[in-house]
């Protein structure tokens, strides 16, 4: 690691949180009363991340495979920030079920909320997963694509996570398509740290599972598909652990 690359990576990530704070201020009287206001800012920000990872650290973004544009649950693999600015920027309404706590981060937890994200709380087990399903259909009436993170928090590359259940029930319940997406984002931006490193970030969108399938079935489909295309994009980024 050079010293001017670490600097450049700090630098783009102080900018980063300055813009979030005055994109979020610029957009606000949009976005008090409109929920496309609301996306049409947070679009705007990603787009400036993405612009300015590349302009500072050298690390360029793709997206593969089909974007879901009608009602989906979308099923993602998560390593960093990056993955939720991809995946979100690609389609047209994504909304994300997400961390409570994060409700109550300035600008990114009242944007959130205002483009229909689900906060679920991680505590009991039943109860978060009863309270999620509940809140969730509570948020169908507005149509979107909802994204879960099936391993519930970020997984650096070559670690190993369960995938919990709850992807699965709100399959079963939404009965609507599943889109596995799988990353390599991990790589060049990490779970910790602050070293953002150049080469070829990329998620994809795979192939649809269709609805109907029993939860043990679909679960093991999921991670199947999710660990295998990840592990793949991960060894094309070089990625040898």
């Amino acid at each position: 690691m050079t010293p001017i690359r670490w600097l450049l990576s700090l630098v783009f990530i102080i900018q980063m949180y300055l813009a979030m704070a005055v994109i979020a201020v610029a957009f606000a009287p949009w976005a008090l009363f409109s929920r496309q206001g609301a996306r049409t800012a947070c679009k705007t920000y990603c787009r400036w991340v993405i612009f300015t990872l590349r302009l500072l650290c050298g690390t360029r973004c793709e997206v593969r495979g089909l974007a879901p544009t009608g009602e989906a649950v979308i099923a993602a693999k998560h390593q960093s920030f990056l993955d939720i600015i991809l995946i979100f920027n690609a389609v047209p309404a994504g909304k994300f079920i997400m961390k409570r706590e994060l409700i109550y981060t300035p600008f990114l937890g009242q944007y959130a909320l205002k483009i229909g994200c689900v906060p679920v709380n991680r505590g009991k087990r039943g109860a978060a997963i009863a309270k999620m399903k509940a809140d969730v259909a509570k948020g169908t009436a507005e149509p979107g694509q909802l994204i879960i993170y099936p391993q519930g928090t970020r997984v650096a590359p070559g670690a190993s996570r369960p995938y919990k259940v709850g992807t699965g029930l709100l399959y079963e319940q939404l009965a609507q398509p599943c889109v596995p997406v799988a990353t390599n984002v991990g790589v060049f931006w990490p779970k910790r740290g602050v070293l953002r490193k150049p080469g070829l970030a990329v998620v994809e969108f795979l192939d649809p599972i269709a609805p109907g399938l029993k939860v043990p079935h679909f679960m093991a489909r999921l991670e199947e598909e999710v660990e295998t295309h990840s592990n793949r994009l991960m060894a094309e980024a070089g990625f040898n652990g």
